[in-house]
């Protein structure tokens, strides 16, 4: 997605997870305890990959894309589709997804990644921005700081 900006990444962390796992240290009931609600999202409005589950390896994990923001109003909190993404993304100015994997066989979950979506990204991208989204010659950080600097 073009105006995808902030991205967080929660793999260190769940690699963390994994590892008290299997130390002992934290039992299955413990990471395995997806509620009704996050199941029904990943059955109704999830994103099959190809991913099997690190607990009961029996099951490909589903990605569930919440969506959070001021606009959203009372759908904030919803679950999405991924193709409603880039909809959202050039109706909005501004708004926050969080990817949650779960595994629909063991009740594991755990948050994979969030970032912004929104108008207020394609901004960002100005005159020096070509047709793929690469810099122009002369357009590298040095010239974005300057220009940040002149707002």
């Amino acid at each position: 997605m073009r105006t995808q900006r902030q991205v967080v990444d929660y793999s260190l962390q769940k690699r963390a997870v994994l590892r008290e796992l299997l130390a002992g240290r934290v039992g299955t009931y413990d990471v395995c305890d997806a509620s009704p609600y996050l199941k029904n999202a990943a059955r109704f409005h999830g994103e099959p990959t190809e991913e099997r589950c690190p607990i009961c390896r029996s099951e490909n994990l589903t990605h569930v894309h919440y969506i959070y923001g001021d606009e959203l109003k009372q759908s904030a909190g919803q679950a999405r589709n991924l193709a409603e993404l880039p909809v959202l993304a050039m109706t909005l100015r501004e708004f926050q997804v969080f990817v949650v994997e779960v595994c629909l066989g063991c009740d594991w979950n755990h948050l994979v990644e969030q970032f912004l979506l929104g108008r207020d990204g394609l901004a960002e991208d100005g005159p020096e921005q070509g047709a793929a989204g690469v810099n122009a010659p002369g357009a590298g950080p040095a010239h974005g700081r300057r220009r940040e600097a002149q707002r």
